[in-house]
């Protein structure tokens, strides 16, 4: 078991509030743990105090990390073109639906739909655009953001999964950055066998029996915990993906991540999906290299004030917590989902 303590903050009664809220759901599943998927789920998307889910996500200079918009036009530019060309390629439909998936700040709608006016007007006039934003905050952000783009255009609008119809989208459904912030779970080979690292709340007393501090004056602890898989959907997951640790003799104690929230996605993007594409862009690498017996430490990556590190456990609520897409799952899910 290794044991990291949270960054101590004492002015920060959120941060307080959402380890305390962690620890309350780890007390309250089996065996007092629970998978690192749920713990990256509540840290980033925890409703009131998650770093998504509220004013904390800082995204740019100020913040604690860039996406490729905040550098320039060009990349919406690109994407504009491209879609420009999936518009041509499915006969011109109208209406022409983009679907964002996470769209941050919205700087990508500026760009793509002021590239479109000048360049593609006829894409433009059938295009619909919809925003798909899990974050509360993000949302709030982007529809101020755009409050004039949304009267003069008309066609922008924001929407939940379950307000998209099945089998409605003709056009394509994108992301830039999304799947990189998904929760994973996390794994260990380790004697042979394949085990689940999952997350505790840490022990606070010393070796006398006696509380190290005030837990009144601390916020939670948290520590790493070795248990069995917590769903056979771990295994099938990198049989999938084509990985076999026993083959490929990783080493004892070779640790990394799989991503079965990003299966979730992909299946309900297709589901909705009548005819078009999926573009995803992201960091990430196929599964040969992503699952390299070398990488011995998985992609886990934690961003705060424009620094990365790996350490999940510290800045909990203030940071954000990211992983490298499996690009090779989501392909073979995409095609087994009819994609």
């Amino acid at each position: 078991m290794t044991v990291r303590e949270t960054n101590p903050n004492q002015h920060d009664l959120g941060q307080r509030e959402l380890c305390d809220r962690i620890a309350q759901h780890i007390a309250d599943s089996p065996n007092h743990q629970i998978p690192f998927a749920d713990f990256m789920a509540l840290a980033l998307y925890e409703p009131e105090y998650g770093y998504y889910a509220t004013n904390r996500v800082n995204i740019g200079g100020a913040g604690d990390f860039y996406t490729a918009p905040h550098l320039g036009s060009d990349f919406g530019e690109l994407l504009a073109e491209q879609f420009a060309e999936m518009w041509r390629l499915l006969d011109y439909p109208n209406p022409f639906t983009l679907v964002e998936m996470g769209a941050g700040q919205g700087l990508l709608v500026r760009d793509i739909l002021r590239y479109l006016h000048r360049h593609h007007d006829a894409c433009f006039e059938a295009l619909d655009y919809v925003i798909v934003e899990g974050s509360p905050a993000l949302r709030q952000e982007q529809q101020q953001r755009m409050a004039k783009l949304v009267q003069t255009f008309g066609r922008l609008h924001w929407r939940t999964w379950e307000e998209i119809a099945p089998n409605s989208i003709v056009g394509c459904f994108f992301s830039n950055e999304l799947i990189d912030a998904l929760p994973v779970h996390r794994v260990i080979w380790k004697d042979g066998a394949l085990h689940e690292l999952c997350v505790t709340v840490a022990d606070t007393t010393d070796t006398t029996g006696s509380i190290k501090s005030n837990p009144d004056e601390e916020k939670q602890s948290f520590a790493e915990a070795i248990a069995p898989l917590s769903t056979p959907a771990l295994q099938h997951y990198f049989e999938q993906s084509g990985i076999d640790f026993v083959a490929a003799r990783y080493p004892d104690g070779y640790t990394t991540e799989a991503n079965l929230a990003a299966l979730e996605w992909m299946e309900t993007v297709a589901r909705r999906l009548q005819r078009g594409y999926v573009l995803t862009i992201d960091y990430g690498y196929p599964a040969q290299r992503y699952y390299l017996p070398t990488r011995r430490s998985g992609t886990l990556q934690c961003y705060f004030q424009h620094r990365h590190h790996d350490d999940p456990f510290v800045n909990i609520g203030l940071q954000d917590i990211t992983a490298h897409a499996n690009f090779t799952a989501l392909e073979r899910q995409g095609e087994s989902c009819g994609l």
